[in-house]
């Protein structure tokens, strides 16, 4: 295996066509309490990409981690939007936050939050024939963070996270990037959508009185 990426929470290795990704030992834990955890962890995790992936687009977990600390799951061939968002044509940029946009609604319609949506954890695959944007797909990944709530603050804090992104990441267009993102989520349900987006902006007045 080829170590392609390392977290703080684990290292990612590619096999072929597979990813394995591997929960990291931590040396201030216990060895049996930290074991315990990075099993629990990983199965939680796998659980929840199992239940997301019928909703949105995620790699395939093949194998059952069990009472292991790997997850077995698809290796996605396509662009990590974190190094190559910028490249497209800014059509093309407002076409992907509109995927984008309405994966994160589906998500959040079943009450779950990514944790770290960020353009880090998300790959977009191009369609296969020309002018044919049916096919076109962006595959969220990571979900180690990942957690069911109906809570209009952690959806909230969701959105801000990835608008943070965008800012810091993407700044060349991040207004007109998130303005597509938001009229895609707010497309799916726009009053439970109009609730998510009022929430958004006290989270970030907080922030600003912090500050």
């Amino acid at each position: 295996m080829k170590q392609i990426a390392q977290g703080a929470e684990a290292i990612i290795y590619q096999d072929k066509k597979k990813i394995v990704k591997d929960r990291i030992s931590k040396s201030y834990r216990h060895t049996d309490l930290d074991n315990k955890i990075r099993r629990q962890r990983t199965k939680s995790e796998a659980k929840i990409m199992q239940k997301i992936s019928k909703i949105i687009h995620v790699p395939k977990i093949l194998t059952d981690p069990g009472s292991g600390r790997m997850i077995h799951m698809q290796f996605v061939d396509g662009k990590k939007l974190s190094q190559y968002l910028d490249e497209f044509t800014l059509t093309k940029q407002k076409q992907i936050m509109k995927l984008i946009g309405k994966s994160v609604a589906k998500l959040h319609k079943e009450n779950i939050i990514h944790g770290d949506l960020t353009t880090s954890n998300m790959i977009y695959v191009p369609h296969k024939k020309r002018d044919d944007r049916q096919n076109e797909k962006v595959y969220f990944i990571d979900f180690g963070l990942a957690f069911q709530n109906a809570k209009y603050e952690d959806k909230g804090v969701d959105i801000h996270l990835l608008k943070q992104a965008l800012e810091a990441k993407h700044f060349k267009h991040w207004e007109t990037l998130f303005t597509e993102f938001e009229k895609a989520y707010k497309s799916l349900e726009p009053k439970e959508a109009q609730k998510v987006f009022e929430r958004l902006t006290l989270i970030e007045k907080r922030g600003r009185y912090r500050h």
